[in-house]
């Protein structure tokens, strides 16, 4: 090769060194985010979720697409926008609680799924074991047997004269006959009789409500349910108006006027999920990735609910809690 050749083929190579790093950081990736939920649920946690993506290279705008699809609580269009997002030839999918993940499940056996926060996901039929779920799902669990006895305890630390309770479910949702066994038996450990309330719909919550003031209940755990969440306001609002002490699973039922809340914090799901997705676009084989437990469980109370209420929270129980509401 004379020396002109020579040249040109080096100044060849440096010109498309920097080009090929360009398109490197310029590739951009596609992932889906479904919800059965409306986006007012998940606005905190999406933003959480994309910062986290962020600190890790993925810029909404820039190298990241983020298709989102929500059923807005009319759960039986979830199968038809998994659909949308598999024919979009996503990266992945990140699915919010179980009807969404299971929804994406039923839609893709190939494309990588990372779901948010669904409860007991083997139950549920989305991975075989929690350390090895050898299929194309994984994400973050709040399912946590300990938890049902846990809230049980604290509402009754709350309120010692609760000697009869009442649990509020679905039985249409996959983890509910797994938290009502450990909660009534927290309950019996605890000399407390539970009286189980159902409702399926948003119609039906004032009539277990009516059902539980005739009992005499006094206490409420509210069991997690992605249709309670949409109606946190309400069931907060007609805890207060049966002047019932409630435990909830999240913060938000809380802020919006319930007594107490022991569970995980959805952002920080959303930015451990968040992780699980970046390994995903990295490479890594979902089926290798274990199904994660929150980072952390956050104990809040709010005092003016329990001023309202008439009761006097022990300073043990107030000392122990990560946020008290005045």
């Amino acid at each position: 090769m004379d020396r002109r050749a020579f040249l040109a083929t080096l100044a060849g190579g440096l010109l498309a060194a920097p080009l090929a790093v360009e398109a490197e950081q310029a590739k951009q990736v596609r992932i889906g985010f479904l919800s059965g939920n409306p986006p007012s649920d998940t606005k905190d946690a999406l933003d959480a979720f994309r910062m986290k993506l962020q600190a890790l290279g993925y810029v909404e705008g820039q190298n990241l697409v983020i298709e989102y699809r929500y059923a807005d609580g009319k759960y039986e269009r979830l199968p038809q926008l998994a659909t949308e997002l598999v024919r979009l030839k996503v990266d992945a999918i990140f699915a919010f609680s179980t009807p969404g993940a299971r929804a994406a499940k039923n839609a893709t056996g190939s494309i990588p799924i990372v779901f948010g926060v669904v409860s007991d996901p083997i139950t549920a039929g989305l991975v075989a074991t929690l350390t090895r779920p050898s299929a194309n799902v994984t994400g973050v669990t709040p399912d946590n047997p300990e938890l049902s006895a846990k809230r049980v305890s604290l509402l009754k630390e709350a309120v010692p004269a609760a000697t009869r309770m009442a649990v509020l479910m679905n039985p249409d949702f996959p983890a509910t006959p797994n938290m009502v066994a450990e909660t009534s038996r927290a309950a019996r450990a605890l000399g407390v009789e539970l009286q189980v309330l159902e409702a399926r719909r948003p119609a039906e919550l004032v009539k277990a409500f009516d059902a539980m003031t005739r009992a005499k209940a006094k206490g409420l755990v509210v069991l997690p349910d992605p249709m309670f969440i949409a109606e946190a306001s309400r069931i907060a609002e007609l805890a207060m108006t049966s002047r019932t002490p409630a435990m909830f699973h999240l913060r938000r039922f809380v802020e919006t006027g319930g007594l107490i809340s022991y569970g995980a914090e959805y952002a920080e799901m959303f930015q451990q999920s968040a992780v699980l997705v970046a390994k995903v676009l990295k490479g890594a084989k979902v089926a290798d990735l274990p199904v994660e437990q929150p980072w952390r469980f956050a104990l809040v109370i709010n005092m003016k609910t329990a001023k309202a209420l008439g009761l006097t929270i022990p300073p043990s129980l107030l000392q122990r809690a990560d946020q008290v509401i005045e």
